[in-house]
């Protein structure tokens, strides 16, 4: 955490303060609605992502894989995995990230076939993924081209909600490392992680780096100031990333 750029009505410490839980709603942005801000961080139901895709470009790849692990108070609730036919063949480059094949596929279902399940499990958490913007983008557009409709989408599916995302907090906390991928992040926190980039591990490995990093006394404890700690955050290092661009 950066000294003197806290932002305005930030909560560093996560400490509940008397009196104003029922403005950390309207303070922080991103929440889903269903939970409440001052609710402590550990005490959420979350759903963990994690996607496996033909290549880097949500608009034109495909997912290929998506593992969702549900996680509250530190456990794992469930896992559920789905392997699906992308319609399309799968690069080398990508087989060489997962190895996952297009024989592995050949007779799974498409995206849109297995849409309501996955939404079915998404319900009702909050959504958490490592280096969210790539499993949220990538879950957008399937989601779209399977023209799923519902009255209510799960909060993974709808706008403006902050997904839990432990990438932030790794660049942050182990900023003096060389790497923050989930992997060198999960060793150094004593996690386990033995099958690297199968969607059903990541997921998991990301739940309790989460998990671990919420025990680090700059993390706040309530899921309001978390978020909007996690904003700020995230707000700095993109800052960051463009200035050494430069």
């Amino acid at each position: 955490m950066r000294a003197g750029e806290e932002g305005g009505g930030c909560f560093p410490t996560g400490k509940h303060y008397p009196g104003i839980a029922h403005l950390l709603r309207i303070v922080a942005q991103g929440l889903v609605d269903e939970f409440d801000g001052a609710l402590a961080v550990e005490e959420l139901l979350v759903v963990s992502i994690d996607t496996e895709t033909t290549g880097k470009d949500p608009a034109v790849d495909r997912v290929i894989e998506l593992g969702a692990v549900v996680f509250k108070n530190g456990e794992v609730v469930s896992r559920h995995r789905w392997l699906m036919n992308p319609g399309v063949p799968i690069p080398k480059e990508a087989f060489d990230v997962h190895g996952i094949s297009d024989d592995h596929v050949k007779d799974s279902p498409p995206f849109s076939m297995v849409a309501v399940e996955i939404l079915a499990v998404l319900e009702g958490k909050i959504p958490l993924a490592y280096n969210a913007d790539f499993d949220r983008a990538f879950l957008v557009e399937e989601l779209g081209r399977a023209g799923v409709a519902r009255p209510a989408m799960p909060p993974a599916a709808r706008r403006g909600i902050e997904w839990l995302d432990p990438l932030v907090w790794a660049r942050e906390l182990h900023q003096e490392e060389k790497s923050r991928s989930l992997g060198d992040v999960a060793e150094r926190l004593g996690i386990a992680l033995d099958k690297a980039h199968s969607a059903v591990h990541d997921a998991e490995a990301a739940a309790f780096v989460h998990a671990a990093f919420c025990k680090h006394e700059r993390v706040p404890r309530f899921y309001g100031a978390f978020v909007q700690e996690q904003r700020r955050l995230a707000r700095l290092h993109a800052e960051d990333r463009q200035y050494w661009r430069k």
